[in-house]
């Protein structure tokens, strides 16, 4: 199965969430969302009752199209996440956290999850002073990433990084903007993770 391309705004609108795949567009009144909150498609405003499984599935493909994640890799985080101590459905969304996009994106560094994959893919961030493109890459506690030397003075990268600066930064987070560079000071608790999903939903469609 390919990524996909189709527009960003009908995945919120099929999920009935802002899943912020389009940066600040999606805080402004240009949300598609705002404008037409029922699914896309012909019959988007039919009512239904949904099923448990159905329930379930949906809030799998939100985690998934909120983080930019493929069935097969998000399967593989999930049984990583069954297989470590704690709390299954903690251990997963803490997984997809750690990943370097994710961690760019919430560092303010990229106005989407989506633009933080891009530059990081193009070798725009180090981390510990070496470059690393793997969107996926997962950090731990003490790891230090920054924009790259030759990539500082990108117009991009100098944009965002301004507007971040009024972004709330997680407080696992540490990010100083003047020499566009954070660290990861811990790994992050349930409560520290803002996002609208239902973990346990997930865990139970994976465990039948």
């Amino acid at each position: 199965m390919a990524r996909y391309i189709g527009p960003s705004c009908k995945l919120c609108r099929r999920e009935a969430t802002k899943l912020f795949l389009k940066g600040t567009r999606c805080l402004s009144d240009l949300c598609a969302l705002e404008r037409r909150n029922y699914p896309p498609g012909e019959h988007g405003q039919r009512r239904s009752k949904p099923t448990d499984y159905g329930l379930q599935l949906r809030e799998k493909q939100k985690a998934r199209r909120m983080y930019g994640i493929l069935e097969k890799q998000f399967r593989g985080y999930y049984y990583k996440a069954a297989s470590s101590k704690g709390i299954t459905g903690t251990n997963l969304l803490i997984l997809l956290e750690r990943r370097l996009d994710n961690i760019v994106y919430r560092m303010g560094f990229a106005a989407s999850r989506n633009q933080a994959r891009h530059l990081v893919r193009y070798g725009h961030f180090w981390v510990n002073g070496k470059r690393v493109d793997i969107p996926s890459y997962l950090v731990k506690k003490g790891d230090i990433v920054q924009v790259a030397e030759k990539s500082r003075e990108l117009g991009s990268i100098k944009q965002v990084a301004e507007r971040g600066k009024t972004r709330a930064v997680p407080e696992w987070l540490n990010v100083e903007f003047t020499k566009l560079k954070g660290s990861i000071l811990d790994m992050p608790e349930r409560e520290q993770i803002n996002v609208p999903l239902e973990e346990q939903m997930i865990v139970n469609l994976y465990s039948k």
